[in-house]
């Protein structure tokens, strides 16, 4: 068994340190589990802490993939027991979404430079990984997407942040219609922050070894010209420009669909977007609208708290369980969501999806320490 992130403490040529995270399990496109996301936060938290440390770098190993999401299958599995036994047996479900959560806020508040290489595909808990971080480096073949309206989840992880942070026409298209994107795209939209080559992505850490790095705070300016010196790769040429600017309309469902619908027959790739949008979970697309339209108004903590309670209720809920297993496991490709069409979306059902169902919010002291 090989370890699922490997460690490791790099020594500079001036004699400071970088922590080196990389996930390691290809076989499942390094998909996020509980157990990895145990073996990162102290990791990270305890580089933060140390003064020989002047980054954190995280990268991923294989070709294809730097994360594509987080371990479904384990997810699934879980909510499956829970549904049949009409009770909560395995709560594993809900310690996974609380503890990835809280290592992605870490990621956010970090003390020190993070540079994550967004390789090959970056979704679900691997976009929660890279949009946390300060330096979000991507090549010309990484491939992003927010897909989770096709298993009726949510974009999760930071997605709403990462959402709230780049033009709302356009976080509305990418939530609602799950719609991959590539580099060009991604750094269109501030996604990404750099560029390397695919080929030439294992490079950076030999070069960050030679760096005159300082551990102050001037180690900034020294990354910002390093990686402005990287060769840019050519980059295949960027799809979301087609999707225009437009007012949304986050307080009307119904209308900010339509505006989404109409943009039918411009392009192979916008409609392929409507295609998911159609077949896919009409409760996905009611919670998208509604988290832009709260998200603008909440701080990095109040987003997590807030995405907290809705992945709650969807494990809770149906529609996560039934598209997973259309997707995934049964592989049918026919889910049967709750509602089977967006227009017979029952708002109400949305709604109480962003009601704490605790007492007391597992994520209260985020933020506040």
């Amino acid at each position: 068994m090989t370890d699922p992130v490997v460690f490791t403490d790099v020594e500079t040529d001036n004699g400071m340190m970088i922590g080196h995270a990389e996930l390691n399990v290809e076989s499942t496109l390094n998909s996020l589990s509980l157990d990895m996301v145990r073996l990162l936060q102290p990791a990270l938290d305890a580089w933060e802490e140390r003064d020989d440390i002047v980054c954190i770098l995280i990268t991923a190993a294989g070709e294809r993939a730097f994360c594509a999401g987080g371990d479904i299958q384990a997810l699934y599995a879980a909510i499956d027991a829970n549904h049949a036994a009409n009770a909560v047996v395995n709560d594993y479900p809900f310690r996974f979404f609380e503890e990835e959560y809280r290592l992605d806020f870490t990621i956010h508040e970090c003390a020190k430079p993070v540079i994550t290489i967004g390789h090959g595909i970056v979704m679900g808990g691997g976009l929660g990984i890279f949009g946390a971080s300060q330096y979000r480096v991507l090549t010309e073949k990484s491939r992003l997407a927010v897909p989770e309206i096709t298993i009726g989840l949510f974009p999760d992880a930071g997605a709403s942040w990462t959402l709230r942070n780049m033009p709302q026409y356009w976080a509305s298209f990418l939530g609602l219609t799950g719609s991959h994107i590539n580099a060009a795209d991604a750094m269109l939209c501030g996604v990404g922050t750099h560029l390397v080559a695919h080929d030439a992505r294992l490079e950076l850490l030999a070069q960050a070894k030679q760096l005159p790095w300082s551990g102050d705070g001037s180690d900034l300016e020294l990354i910002d010209e390093w990686m402005a010196g990287v060769d840019m790769p050519t980059l295949p040429d960027a799809q979301l420009s087609s999707v225009p600017e437009r007012p949304s309309h986050f307080d009307d469902f119904s209308a900010e669909v339509a505006a989404i619908e109409s943009l039918a027959g411009q392009s192979d790739w916008i409609d392929r977007g409507l295609a998911n949008l159609e077949h896919g979970c009409p409760t996905t697309a009611g919670i998208v609208v509604e988290q832009l339209r709260r998200v603008p108004e909440m701080s990095l903590a109040d987003s997590y708290r807030m995405e907290l309670t809705v992945a709650t209720h969807c494990a809770n809920n149906d529609d996560f369980h039934e598209g997973v297993r259309a997707l995934l496991i049964d592989k049918d490709n026919s889910p049967k969501w709750r509602f089977g069409n967006l227009t017979g979306l029952e708002w109400e059902h949305v709604i109480s999806h962003f009601v704490d169902p605790w007492p007391t919010h597992p994520l209260t002291d985020l933020g506040k320490a």
